[in-house]
């Protein structure tokens, strides 16, 4: 039976990367994407090399989570037409702001890079585990070493610092990408977080040159701070993306669940924080509120 994949913001980047490596590895990838332009290039780009199945492009705001239901609603109901498998699920959706944004009340940083991945992941459970074995790989970062750990809210205390917020979104997403592994155990949905370990893409490109979104402390010492950025982002996506196509289709890892793939495209220790429990909880609750499954 065909092996299909859905790949977030899937049009340019690690995630076009990942969708190339995906379709070379004969599954059948449809692309997200907020720019239909950019998803037909994209599609080129996968149908040029030929592979056992034509890519397909969905357009979605991944950072509006009524488009994150909508998509949702048109993969399973797609699957369920075609009674074809969804094999693979790749949250790639990532942004950082240097200065603070709200989609509709809520800190977009935490919308973009945790509620829409886990709201889109949640919706999709009963396709994913129809379809099982399948596997969901969300994205994360090294970025959650600098995160604030505590979760009563969307957004701690302080002032607004880009790359700290990025960082915390990305904690909540992973420990809720571990957590999830232990929730799914048994199903025959395999649940991993690839760490790209950074490249040249458009939002490191564009925000990391930004003093403004590192702590005032951090800020003291920018052009440390900056020279390390661009050593960490100066690799190919190609690169980046070996993490995420490892942990969506490497044989290897069929039956296993709840790792991190890491920059080395092998397993490595999940950062600490992401394993407490405490942590994963107070997650669930913050995403429940504010990403319902159904829209008030």
């Amino acid at each position: 039976m065909k092996k299909t994949a859905v790949v977030t913001a899937g049009t340019a980047g690690i995630g076009l990367e990942t969708a190339l490596g995906l379709a070379a590895r004969g599954f059948a990838v449809t692309v997200v994407g907020r720019d239909p332009g950019r998803g037909a290039r994209a599609v080129d780009r996968i149908n040029a090399a030929n592979p056992a199945h034509p890519g397909r492009f969905l357009p979605a705001d991944l950072a509006s989570l009524d488009e994150v239901r909508a998509l949702a609603e048109r993969i399973a109901c797609d699957h369920a037409a075609s009674g074809e498998p969804l094999s693979v699920l790749v949250n790639n959706v990532g942004a950082m702001f240097a200065d603070r944004r709200d989609v509709k009340g809520v800190e977009a940083s935490f919308v973009v890079n945790h509620l829409s991945p886990y709201l889109l992941t949640e919706s999709l459970l009963p396709t994913l585990t129809a379809g099982a074995p399948s596997r969901i790989v969300n994205v994360t970062s090294g970025a959650v070493g600098v995160a604030k750990r505590v979760f009563d809210a969307v957004e701690p205390p302080g002032g607004y610092y880009g790359f700290h917020w990025y960082g915390r979104a990305k904690l909540a997403n992973l420990a809720y990408t571990l957590d999830l592994a232990t929730r799914l155990d048994g199903t025959g949905v395999s649940v991993f977080a690839a760490d790209p370990g950074g490249a040249a893409t458009d939002m490191t490109n564009g925000t990391l040159t930004d003093p403004k979104i590192v702590s005032p402390a951090l800020r003291l010492l920018w052009p440390l701070v900056r020279r390390k950025f661009e050593r960490s982002t100066s690799g190919p996506a190609s690169t980046a993306a070996r993490p995420s196509i490892v942990a969506a289709a490497d044989e290897a890892l069929t039956g296993r669940t709840g790792l991190v793939i890491g920059a080395q495209a092998e397993p490595v220790a999940p950062f600490r924080a992401a394993a407490d429990p405490s942590v994963a909880r107070a997650v669930r609750r913050l995403s429940e509120r504010h990403a319902p499954l159904t829209a008030a």
